[in-house]
C-alpha cells in the first residue's frame, strides 16, 4: 500500500512539472526504466532513492 501511495505520488508530481518519465530519471540522475518500475509501484525505492 505503501508502495502505491508513493508511486502515486511521485507520478502526481511529475505531471505537474509538465515532466516525461525519461526528464524526470534524468533531471534525478536516475535510470529511466528504473524511474518507471518505481513510478509503477513495482519496486521498493531506497531511502536514497527517494531523496533524489
Amino acid at each position: 500500500m505503501i508502495v502505491d501511495d508513493f508511486a502515486n505520488r511521485i507520478k502526481e508530481l511529475r505531471h505537474q512539472k509538465g515532466l516525461s518519465q525519461e526528464k524526470m530519471a534524468l533531471k534525478i540522475d536516475m535510470d529511466r526504466t528504473y524511474y518507471a518500475s518505481v513510478e509503477a509501484g513495482k519496486r521498493n525505492v531506497s531511502i536514497k532513492n527517494i531523496k533524489k
